[in-house]
């Protein structure tokens, strides 16, 4: 088959075949392991199968630099997104360049061999800067990169084994497999719809405005990696996808999944979006407004202009084999019963128009969606995965230091929470976690973070799984509360309380001396003495316990929930 129109001029495929295959097996006995991350899973297997086309493998130092600072390799073809293989220090004093290792997913499977060609420690805000154009820990893209491993490996790979995957097989295609699909069905246009969310009826309408324009057929080729920290999971989204099919023409669309580790990053994202779905074989590709933004910023503003994403993709054209398409706005003009592009709009006409954080409240608060913005299937899909507010799990992430009142404010709140009832409600004290959880841990920096995290993937259980955890750790690392707080946001609501006493009266407080033992050097590491309390910038709620009576504080704390909608 020829594969030339793919990116780089050629439909790269790392999978080692015959006596090879038996080769890197054999090899992968004796070499250094790797455990993949979840993001590195994914991007792994684009990798493997060619979707990321032209690269073989992760990249090294010079295509880093060259992608964070120009978008392009290092030989000056187009390419966004840096794909890297992000790992401990203490892995990376174990390895050489030269040495080769081998790729693992978390069951300890053989996924593939790499030999190292690069090894360094990258200026992570400096790739953040440039990548997302922020610094801000509000974007979702910033605050993943922010908590990923130090150090960066790069080398070429050597595919052992497909990740495996047990849901939706009859959806999952690699590139080649879907342009022999394309052959097969004789769709020789064929236009890729990337989301990351449900499809409602505008985008139903929109979708059929392309296709007739083109004249092409349309392919759903949906996200299913990591995405933004609370969408709807891909298994939701995937049913309602299958609901729609039959308002289009009969075999005119198809559903298709992309294993994508998503970074939010806006319109380089879009760019990158574009040429994999060219190594997918598509011929046209749709570009949304704000395409891969992840939102609002800490001012209130959007990240990213609603239509730069277009634009630079559109700039680009000439460079990419697949065709870019503008995906039209449109609105619901009520007195004509019909869905208008903004330049169709009458004077006096504004239209309406639900976004989709808009349509996840009105679900979470269960508020009816209108007919005419959604397919009555999907909504009750939707309610059947997103239940409102009131029935979610929470995580109670209460952080201040030692003597704020944090642990007494905690314990006030959980009596609360359980006479208001509705849910389960579990403490998860800082010294009692200690006591029961991590009795082996020092109180270095190292174990320190590993105790909170242990924290927080307990409290992703309970919150997984519809209760409310409380939590009253010191937890002083900025780093570490982000990561437990995108470890709960996949599964439920995080709510950060900040203890915000002044230390003067937390060592007023002390009834353990330990200030005391601190400042005479008995004690080192003392958090808000000789080591720094990182203070939260965005938390849902910052109280001072000297300024407040604990009931107060305690009621303060749950109309905080209730202007949330998380209780009643």
């Amino acid at each position: 088959m020829d594969t030339s129109n793919a990116h780089g001029g050629k439909l790269i495929n790392l999978y080692a075949e015959g006596e090879a295959l038996l080769l890197e097996k054999e090899k992968a006995k004796s070499n250094a392991s790797w455990d993949l991350t979840p993001k590195q899973m994914f991007d792994i297997e684009l990798l493997l199968n060619g979707a990321f086309s032209p690269l073989t493998g992760f990249l090294g130092q010079a295509d880093y630099n060259s992608v964070v600072d120009t978008m392009r390799l290092a030989d000056g073809t187009l390419w966004p997104m840096p794909v890297t293989l992000d790992v401990t220090e203490a892995f990376a004093e174990s390895v050489n360049i030269g040495d080769e290792i081998t790729l693992r997913d978390p069951e300890g499977v053989v996924i593939a061999n790499m030999v190292i060609s690069d090894l360094w420690t990258p200026d992570r805000e400096r790739e953040a800067e440039l990548v997302f154009g922020t610094l801000d820990d509000m974007h979702p893209g910033v605050r993943a990169l922010l908590n990923d491993n130090p150090v960066y490996l790069g080398g070429k790979l050597t595919g052992v084994t497909p990740p495996l995957h047990y849901d939706f097989a009859q959806y999952r295609l690699t590139p080649l497999e879907m342009r022999e699909r394309f052959i097969e069905q004789g769709w020789d246009k064929v236009i890729a719809f990337q989301t990351r969310n449900p499809i409602h009826k505008a985008h139903v309408i929109m979708m059929k405005r392309l296709m007739a324009r083109t004249q092409a057929k349309l392919v759903i080729h949906t996200a299913v990696g990591r995405t933004k920290p609370g969408d709807i999971d891909h298994f939701c989204r995937v049913r309602c996808y299958e609901k729609i099919l039959p308002y289009f023409p009969e075999d005119s669309v198809a559903i298709r999944l992309l294993p994508l580790a998503m970074r939010m990053a806006g319109p380089r994202e879009a760019l990158w979006h574009a040429i994999i779905r060219q190594n997918y074989g598509f011929s046209h590709f749709i570009v949304g407004r704000d395409h891969a933004g992840p939102g609002r910023n800490n001012r209130g503003g959007l990240f990213y202009g609603a239509t730069e994403a277009q634009e630079l993709v559109s700039s680009l054209q000439s460079e990419l084999n697949i065709q870019v398409l503008k995906a039209p706005f449109l609105r619901y003009v009520e007195g004509r019963g019909e869905f208008c592009e903004e330049h169709e709009l009458l004077s006096g006409e504004a239209g309406l128009y639900i976004s989709g954080a808009e349509l996840k409240q009105m679900l979470c608060h269960g508020q009816p969606i209108p007919d005419w913005f959604a397919f009555p299937e999907v909504v009750e899909e939707l309610n059947r995965t997103l239940p409102p507010r009131l029935k979610q799990g929470i995580t109670l992430f209460f952080t201040g230091l030692s003597g704020s009142g944090k642990s007494t404010l905690a314990n006030g709140v959980m009596v609360k929470l359980r006479e208001l009832g509705g849910r389960h409600v579990s403490l998860l004290d800082g010294d009692v976690v200690r006591k029961n959880l991590s009795s082996e841990l020092t109180f270095s920096k190292e174990h320190r973070d590993l105790n909170i995290q242990r924290i927080g993937f307990v409290a992703s259980e309970i919150t997984k799984n519809g209760g409310i955890a409380i939590c009253a750790p010191i937890a002083p690392y900025t780093k570490t509360r982000r990561l437990v707080r995108s470890m709960i946001e996949e599964v439920g609501v995080f709510v950060e309380v900040h203890v915000a006493t002044p230390i003067e009266v937390c060592e007023a407080r002390d009834r353990k001396g330990l200030y005391a033992m601190a400042r005479a050097g008995k004690i080192k590491g003392f958090t808000g003495i000789d080591d720094p309390y990182e203070e939260p910038q965005h938390p849902e709620l910052r109280i001072d316990t000297s300024q407040h009576s604990m009931t107060d504080a305690v009621n303060t704390v749950i109309e905080r929930l209730r202007e949330m909608g998380l209780v009643e």
